[in-house]
């Protein structure tokens, strides 16, 4: 597994780090303890050393797990959680005050001193343009109970705000084949400013995974299925944006571009490791096997510069126009 620098003067992280949403058991088959340990032990044994949660998954849930599992650990983990969209929070109670209570909240869960990476979770572009709550977090730095601060954003404007924030460590975004206006719009402004790059939903929540078809139905409780049009939050955040059975379609096209020593999983995974600017990226893992299959992007080969162009004329031309929500 290769290692990245987050950041200006950050710490190295694995390429392919593990997203925690599912842990948290907030949708989709609730993951339990022993099932959440071994997808732990199987990341880390595997080379991924950044975990990436929040405190809104599961209420806690994903933190608290994540906190016991570093108690037996015996391997040096860099743990990235969120703040911003707890219901007591989101969408107008951002004050010093809840700030630092949520932040209390999740080194107890954690079980640490200090929180290695704090993000803003997706908060309204009004509270990031106010610019406060970044000062909020740099006294926090100061205090020793965030050794870094980042956000993740849902559109490129909400990115380009907070690029121009001082000591911003990183941004958290929804990158992959199926959205690629980041590559011109903030990506290079990121890598000027030697900010890292988190990359959330690589796989378009499973559709760049190649395994589903139109008549693929999800639970209940799965955003998947509640969110597909977003009903719940911002669209983008399920199937990328895209409409399902489109998106099905289009994944369905893009086999025929995957080298043949590739799934298409695989060729959607490397594409973004590919682009120099980002850090790394946090595929989330319903078990042991998903760990396995993603780790392994980090060795393969770079994609050739005729795919990397096929690939950007097949979104240019197939997709952009289907894609919803802020972006």
């Amino acid at each position: 597994m290769k290692q990245r620098q987050l950041g200006h003067n950050g710490f190295k992280v694995s390429e392919v780090g593990l997203g925690c949403w599912q842990l948290g058991a907030d949708w989709g088959n609730e993951i339990d303890k022993t099932k959440a340990f071994d997808i732990l032990n199987e990341a880390v044994n595997n080379g991924i050393n950044f975990f990436d949660t929040a405190d809104v998954y599961g209420d806690g849930r994903s933190e608290t797990l994540i906190g016991e599992f570093l108690k037996i650990s015996s391997h040096n983990i860099k743990v990235a959680t969120k703040f911003g969209r707890t219901a007591d929070v989101y969408p107008n109670n951002y004050t010093e005050q809840t700030l630092r209570n949520c932040v209390e909240k999740s080194l107890k869960r954690l079980g640490v001193d200090c929180i290695d990476l704090l993000q803003l979770h997706c908060i309204p572009t009004e509270i990031l343009e106010n610019g406060a709550i970044f000062n909020w977090l740099r006294l926090l730095q100061q205090e020793g109970k965030i050794a870094h601060f980042g956000a993740s954003v849902e559109s490129v404007a909400q990115g380009l705000i907070c690029l121009e924030q001082e000591g911003l460590q990183s941004l958290q975004v929804i990158f992959n084949i199926f959205r690629q206006k980041l590559v011109t719009e903030l990506l290079p402004q990121a890598a000027k400013k030697e900010v890292g790059i988190i990359v959330r939903l690589p796989l378009a929540s499973g559709l760049l995974s190649g395994k589903f078809n139109v008549d693929t139905e999800f639970p209940e409780n799965d955003h998947r299925n509640y969110n597909k049009n977003g009903e719940a939050f911002n669209v983008g955040e399920t199937f990328a944006g895209l409409p399902f059975k489109t998106g099905v379609t289009l994944s369905e096209e893009l086999k025929g571009l995957c080298p043949d020593e590739m799934s298409l999983a695989d060729l959607s995974l490397r594409w973004i490791l590919d682009h120099k600017a980002v850090t790394t990226i946090i595929p989330g893992a319903s078990n042991t096997k998903h760990v396995i299959q993603n780790s392994k992007t980090s060795s393969l080969p770079q994609l050739s510069e005729k795919l990397m162009q096929d690939l950007k004329h097949f979104y240019d031309e197939k997709v952009h126009e289907h894609i919803r929500g802020v972006y």
